[in-house]
């Protein structure tokens, strides 16, 4: 018997798991300490009327004989892959087939599974600073890794260059963590150099609700090629504040092609063999959340979040902190003050101002000096962080 020896080769803590220690650690030692925390993305806003009543109206539906569900198909029920259809069309005008559209548990977990339809002796690229579930789920396969660095210079939008050798691509837009957005025009660039190598593209999406920007396309197959070398990742976790009900979907074009096989078909027979779908009353929640009334609800959600934003870069401004994201993005990527390194910045916002960030270094060598603010916060403690950071560092 041997271990996957390639685990040897990540760190034993994730990036969150650490900042939690360290703020478990100060809570002990000043107990009457008031943490506001933005570091971790996870929202604050409840679920809207209309995904609730679906829930309900399901689980009601579960206690009766004629409305009873057993094993659901795992790769979602048609009337939630339809909504998704619908959705895509209204916002991206992207016409999907409903076979192409797969219901999952979460972007995160298709983004490491979808793995599973690759060979291992693939070169990946990922942008660096970099969400660590790319580099993590591609280390534990023992894959080669490339990164690309993004940076002021760039805008933190590393485009392909002439020497570069990639055969699985991933791209975050807009970014996790560092908020920049690629526009049509950049992305038609990225999707002609996956077809030039058959490179694919893993293209996670999973901010799209946050997008104002015309020229920045919710979902990448709104870009001709597209659909000939890319998957694309999404989830209602931060577009109807799913994170602890968990639904996501993933798109396989049947374009998508690769050495004679649809990986469309590919991927259905991995999640039929390995993956027992989401609940009903779950799928019923995000169909819910796709109706006219539903899109209303979760755009006041949504709008809630963005104001938040705008407190936090209007602070930024005032103190003259370089950044980017706030716009198009629920992330702030703030350039650390007076020379500080990310865990020192981290440090300085939690004992000085008792506010938790996300330390930049924890997202790559690029990320070093920067710090993540999450606007996913109530206006009350966002506003309160903001009072509070102004009075130490200004």
């Amino acid at each position: 018997m041997h271990i996957n020896s390639n685990y040897k080769n990540i760190s034993e803590t994730y990036l969150f798991s650490e900042i939690a220690q360290r703020v478990k650690k100060f809570s002990e030692q000043n107990p009457d300490a008031q943490i506001i925390r933005m570091g971790i993305g996870d929202v604050t806003r409840p679920l809207c009327s209309s995904a609730v009543n679906a829930l309900k109206k399901a689980a009601d539906e579960m206690g009766t004989k004629d409305g009873f569900k057993g094993y659901g198909p795992e790769q979602g029920y048609d009337f939630l892959k339809q909504a998704l259809a619908d959705y895509y069309k209204t916002t991206s005008g992207v016409a999907l087939e409903l076979d192409e559209i797969f219901v999952s548990d979460g972007a995160k977990s298709d983004l490491g599974n979808i793995l599973d339809i690759f060979s291992d002796d693939n070169v990946v690229a990922v942008t660096d600073p970099v969400y660590p579930v790319y580099v993590d789920t591609n280390t534990m396969a023992g894959r080669k890794i490339v990164y690309l660095p993004a940076n002021k210079d760039n805008g933190f939008l590393p485009m392909p260059s002439p020497d570069l050798e990639a055969d699985i691509i991933y791209l975050c837009s807009p970014n996790n963590p560092t908020g920049a957005a690629y526009t049509k025009d950049q992305l038609k660039v990225w999707i002609d150099y996956a077809l030039s190598r058959d490179a694919v593209i893993l293209f996670d999406c999973a901010y799209e609700a946050f997008v104002t920007d015309p020229k920045v396309p919710r979902s990448i197959f709104a870009v001709e090629g597209a659909k000939k070398c890319a998957i694309e990742f999404c989830s209602f976790s931060k577009t109807a504040g799913f994170t602890g009900t968990r639904c996501g979907y993933t798109v396989v074009p049947n374009d998508l092609i690769r050495e004679g096989m649809k990986l469309q078909k590919m991927w259905l027979r991995r999640q039929t063999t390995k993956f027992n779908g989401v609940s009903y009353p779950v799928q019923c929640a995000a169909a819910a959340c796709l109706s006219k009334t539903g899109l209303e609800e979760i755009a006041s959600n949504l709008e809630y979040y963005k104001y938040n934003a705008d407190v936090i870069t209007s602070t930024f401004d005032e103190l003259g902190w370089p950044y980017t994201g706030g716009k198009n993005s629920p992330y702030v990527w703030v350039k650390c003050p007076d020379g500080l390194s990310s865990w020192d910045f981290f440090d300085a916002l939690l004992t000085k101002a008792n506010v938790v960030g996300t330390p930049g270094a924890g997202f790559g060598q690029n990320g070093e000096g920067f710090l993540r603010l999450t606007s996913f916060n109530t206006h009350g403690n966002t506003m309160e962080a903001m009072r509070r950071i102004k009075e130490v560092f200004k």
